[in-house]
């Protein structure tokens, strides 16, 4: 399994609108794209202080690498890239093999 994470920090104007649809849309990803196991959604509630800006997450996790790839060419991907990119200030991908 691959596990893909996304440390994101949207504009300060985004809506609650746009921002539930961006939301949806990746909760949705397992629904439409073969080999995507999960996808969780988290925001940053640490007291540490060391989020560096980044206030949500997007962990997803991938049957294998061939699923992974899958999905970044899928044409879901690239509508959710579509909704999404205008609204993110920066983000962080990192993806990791699981070994069980």
């Amino acid at each position: 399994m691959i596990r893909h994470i996304l440390l994101i920090a949207f504009v300060s104007d985004i809506t609650s609108e746009n921002f539930n649809r961006v939301r949806e849309r990746f909760l949705g990803i397992p629904a439409v794209v073969d080999g995507v196991l999960g996808v969780e959604w988290g925001v940053n509630d640490s007291p540490e202080n060391k989020n560096a800006g980044f206030t949500h997450c997007v962990l997803m996790t991938f049957l294998d690498e061939s699923a992974l790839h899958r999905y970044l060419r899928h044409p879901e991907h690239e509508k959710l890239k579509e909704i999404f990119r205008p609204f993110t200030r920066d983000i962080i991908v990192f993806d990791y093999p699981i070994n069980v």
